[in-house]
């Protein structure tokens, strides 16, 4: 601990920041922390400490400089070090959709933004050009998918998951899965909801929405990031809500498939908020942090919502089975 606040202190005197103020920003899921500096004159940065060999800052920078080029506002990167897990970065404020929302902002202007960015990155971006940037292949998806009856499942019944039964909710998945290739691909960001989205009052367009935590950007389907969006784990989206921004987004692509669009995000839906209840639970079972658990009832309705798709009518009928709906509560929080 000594030896990481001495390299923090080196970096901050190297990057001229060594006299600022520093105040812990945010912390999340993962072993990143942000805090927030400021010097006498107001100047503001953002420390992002991502301590290897947990985390690794090359996925945040080759990103952000990719949405920067596409005319998108990821942070500015002012100072890095790359071994050390170090980047001095642009600070946006603190205008977070999730604040203006919580402060009754209008939802149906910030939604519009949100979704004007997506549809200006897959506009922009060529896959073919992504670089270091990985596809969402089907072993990530199915590994995400996997923590439902890795870890929520046995949190729910009180037994590990038999072997079979895993392989056979996956063989379900594998045979779903190409429904959501079913639509172009793009730059997927992955945590694109309004937690990671900050007004920016003095830019215009697209720029007016800066993005964040987006260092686990995959090449994948350009339903993933509305679904990230529009079935929120964390925030009520009302339904007229979601589907005028499904309808905004699809108005700007008229030569895409409407039927192929709504499996495929049918399917990511499900797919998405599954992995949710699993990463939730072992949040709490393995880390520590159970204030995530509460999402949980949400994140079931959201799953049951996309279930009605009729491709998902397997994976209904599985959950049916082996996880009723008097199952789909909250796991007790047990510590680690």
């Amino acid at each position: 601990m000594a030896e990481r606040v001495e390299l923090i202190a080196g970096f901050l005197a190297a990057a001229g920041w060594d006299k600022a103020a520093r105040r812990v920003l945010a912390g999340d899921a993962s072993f990143r922390r942000y805090d927030r500096l400021e010097t006498a004159a107001g100047r503001r940065a953002v420390l992002m400490d991502a301590p290897p060999p947990h985390e690794d800052v090359r996925p945040f920078l080759a990103v952000a400089r990719l949405l920067q080029g596409l005319g998108l506002s990821a942070p500015a990167i002012l100072a890095e070090d790359v071994a050390a897990g170090l980047l001095l970065l642009e600070d946006f404020g603190d205008a977070t959709y999730t604040r203006l929302l919580a402060q009754g902002a209008g939802e149906v202007e910030l939604y519009a933004l949100a979704v004007d960015v997506l549809v200006a990155l897959h506009r922009a971006f060529d896959p073919a050009a992504a670089g270091s940037v990985a596809p969402y292949d089907d072993r990530r998806l199915f590994d995400e998918a996997a923590l439902l009856v890795d870890w929520y499942m046995p949190a729910m019944t009180g037994q590990p998951t038999e072997p079979a039964l895993r392989d056979e909710y996956l063989a379900l998945w594998r045979a779903v899965l190409p429904v959501a290739r079913g639509v172009p691909s793009s730059l997927v960001l992955r945590d694109y909801h309004v937690d990671n989205l900050i007004l920016l009052h003095e830019r215009d367009g697209v720029g007016a929405c800066g993005l964040l935590d987006f260092q686990d950007a995959v090449i994948g389907p350009v339903t993933y990031d509305l679904v990230s969006l529009l079935e929120d784990a964390r925030r009520d989206v009302p339904t007229d809500l979601a589907s005028a921004m499904q309808a905004h987004y699809l108005a700007h692509f008229p030569s895409l498939d409407r039927a192929a669009f709504s499996a495929s995000y049918a399917v990511l839906g499900a797919q998405r908020n599954c992995k949710i209840v699993g990463i939730f639970t072992r949040l709490c079972r393995r880390d520590g942090k159970p204030h995530y658990l509460r999402h949980i009832p949400r994140v079931w309705r959201l799953i049951e919502q996309d279930l009605r798709h009729p491709v998902l009518r397997p994976i209904q009928q599985w959950l049916d089975r082996h996880l009723p709906p008097e199952r789909r509560g909250m796991p007790a929080a047990v510590s680690p």
